[in-house]
């Protein structure tokens, strides 16, 4: 048995998230383990760096799995695109460590989050981004922003996965605007369930002036998840990058 990593990109649309669910709905995980199964002649279980939610995209998840696969692992990488649906590929794939863990090996995590901020909507956006009609203020929106920098008690904009930790750090977090598009770009250790639509749904908030840069900061405070403003629809989010100390890919593909 091999141990293989793998940096996956997906069109999240079509799927109710990345984890497999106890329904019989479609999962990323699911046709990972279908595709995998059926080269391997017998099951194989995919471990994700992270979920990520129905209808959220990838393009930098990171999977591990174990295989007895007599060939390249070049050959594995094209028999698996070859296979997948045309939603999922494998953007680059390497043999590792049989101990490399996905999720408990990672140190940090990225997220884009597009808004496509336009009176107009425009059809082929609609899939990737959220189509937020009035004009945001994105000076506001980063100052804001700027207060969930460090370490704090994120519980006002998510829950944990398992336990009761709400505590994250943050590296990132700012909008940069290019023409009608604002992305927001947010970095952390670890993410809470949902953390990064109801940051950008209440950040909207205040690029929009329904809340002041000081009902944001207090609303964050309060470590209650009552006082979120809202979560943003999933279509915008895109989990672009994991960063571990020992793994690493070709630039240009994540």
């Amino acid at each position: 048995m091999q141990t293989y990593a793998a940096l996956l990109a997906y069109d999240g649309t079509e799927y109710h998230g990345f984890q497999r669910q106890v329904e019989s709905q479609p999962t990323v995980q699911n046709a990972l383990e279908d595709v995998l199964s059926q080269l391997a002649r017998q099951p194989v279980t995919v471990l994700g760096s992270g979920r990520t939610d129905s209808g959220v995209h990838a393009v930098g998840q990171v999977i591990s799995f174990s295989l007895a696969w007599r060939h390249r692992a070049e050959d594995l990488h094209r028999a698996l695109n070859a296979n997948l649906p045309e939603d999922i590929a494998i953007l680059q794939l390497k043999q590792v460590s049989s101990s490399f863990h996905p999720r408990y090996d990672a140190q940090r995590r990225a997220y884009e989050y597009t808004i496509y901020d336009d009176p107009i909507r425009h059809p082929l956006r609609r899939g990737y981004s959220w189509h937020v009609i009035r004009p945001l203020n994105e000076e506001k929106m980063n100052q804001a922003a700027k207060s969930l920098l460090g370490t704090h008690n994120f519980a006002t904009f998510g829950q944990p996965p398992q336990g009761n930790n709400f505590v994250r750090e943050l590296f990132v977090a700012e909008w940069l605007r290019s023409a009608q598009d604002l992305t927001f770009r947010i970095e952390a250790n670890a993410f809470l369930y949902r953390m990064v639509r109801s940051i950008v749904g209440s950040l909207k908030l205040v690029g929009e002036g329904t809340w002041t840069i000081e009902e944001f900061v207090r609303a964050f405070k309060a470590q209650n998840r009552h006082e979120c403003g809202m979560v943003a629809p999933p279509q915008g989010l895109c989990l672009v990058s994991i960063t571990y100390k020992n793994l690493s890919w070709s630039d240009g593909l994540a």
